[in-house]
């Protein structure tokens, strides 16, 4: 029998200090009153913890608000320059690097292009490690500053020191992003599945917010999911949880670029939608040809629509969702023009019941949204465990 885990005072007022911290995070600027009802800790408690966190510059006062019968309340909130996050965007077609402030406010942006197949692995560290010199040059953040770097990646990825990298269509097999990074940054590292520093974005700031059960689909050149279940994100046994692009759609139907045959990915995907369509793969103008498509209602369009409600209803009818959000560019591009045919050929797809209770909407973040969900990746490791200073836990202790 395992024995009971033995929490010291410093465990206590850590909890104490990120509950506090989340709180103010998620809900804005808000009294300690206020915050003593939202955590469900003592008043002294509240007290004692903001005071430390006033000290070390992390939260800051944000004016008053009246209250019944007594003086003004101090409003609190998280300084948004306590701590910057940089969030880097592996896409298919390019290299997107982004520096935010605690409040999510791009600071500075630096974006590199990839050609098709031009995913070598030197190619894209080469990409980051210049991003993250460039944000932090045009934007005047020192280095330290800058809290973690999080970076999104097509694929599986295995947690560990080192970040191994699955990914069949980029040819990455294994390949330690997060060791060859630490070679040319000492900046925090946290990777992550691209669908799922989306979906973690669009449920903090975007069009999940508020929901538990949800599926945030990216369509881009490539597919993927991020499943929320009881507000948590879904991995799976090793992490390889919402590889919906490589559900199958069509026994023995077309080649995927994953080399398996029939996956929804080589029917909706950006890049399967423009062979269908008999156009050139050019990442210059991919997205400007598949609005075309859109725009002139090609026929190839029409059927994208119908394996796109399939591939929707089958993640209803597994999950039993209360809301998808479908977003990356070739998804908004889709969804802008075609939402209610979408959601019709869903209906036809789906269970009466589960689909009656879920909505089908547009992601609100748009095509930065893998970099800001990389981002919050820093974010949630700086909520989770920001500590005080070492002198006053000594004091404390």
């Amino acid at each position: 029998m395992a024995r009971p885990e033995r929490r010291t005072v410093r465990d206590l007022r850590k909890g104490n200090r990120a509950v506090l911290l989340r709180a103010l995070y998620f809900v804005g600027p808000t009294s300690r009153h206020e915050l003593t009802a939202l955590t469900g800790l003592s008043a002294a408690t509240v007290s004692n913890v903001t005071g430390d966190l006033l000290s070390d510059n992390v939260i800051v006062e944000a004016g008053l608000v009246d209250s019944d019968g007594g003086r003004p309340r101090v409003l609190l909130r998280v300084n948004p320059v306590h701590g910057y996050a940089i969030g880097v965007d592996v896409g298919e077609t390019h290299v997107r690097v982004e520096l935010f402030d605690l409040d999510m406010n791009e600071k500075a942006k630096a974006e590199f292009a990839l050609r098709p197949g031009g995913h070598e692995v030197e190619l894209v560290v080469r990409h980051i490690l210049a991003g993250i010199e460039a944000v932090l040059a045009d934007s005047g953040v020192a280095p330290g500053q800058v809290l973690g770097v999080g970076v999104g990646v097509p694929g599986i990825v295995e947690s560990g020191p080192d970040a191994l990298i699955h990914a069949q269509t980029f040819g990455w097999d294994a390949v330690p992003l997060g060791a060859l990074l630490r070679e040319g940054t000492s900046l925090p590292l946290y990777v992550d599945n691209g669908a799922k520093t989306m979906g973690q974005a669009e449920l903090w700031f975007g069009a999940g917010r508020g929901s538990r059960n949800a599926v945030i689909a990216l369509i881009g050149s490539g597919v993927g999911a991020s499943i929320i279940t009881d507000g948590v994100t879904y991995r799976g046994a090793n992490s390889s949880a919402g590889e919906w692009g490589h559900t199958k759609i069509a026994l023995g139907g077309r080649t995927c670029r994953c080399g398996g045959r029939g996956c929804l990915e080589a029917y909706i995907g950006a890049e399967a939608i423009l062979e269908r369509a008999g156009l050139p793969l050019d990442t210059a103008t991919e997205q400007a040809q598949l609005a075309e498509l859109v725009r002139s209602g090609s026929p190839v369009i029409d059927e994208t629509v119908e394996y796109l409600g399939a591939g929707l209803a089958n993640l209803i009818n597994l999950f039993n969702p209360e809301r998808i959000v479908v977003g990356g560019w070739a998804g908004l591009t889709l969804g802008h023009h075609l939402l209610t045919k979408i959601k019709k050929a869903a209906a036809e797809n789906c269970l009466t019941q589960p689909f009656s209770t879920a909505s089908i909407v547009l992601g609100r973040l748009g095509p930065d949204a893998v970099a800001l969900g990389a981002a919050t990746l820093v974010i949630e490791e700086f909520l989770l465990n920001n500590t005080t200073s070492p002198a006053r836990e000594a004091a404390a202790l």
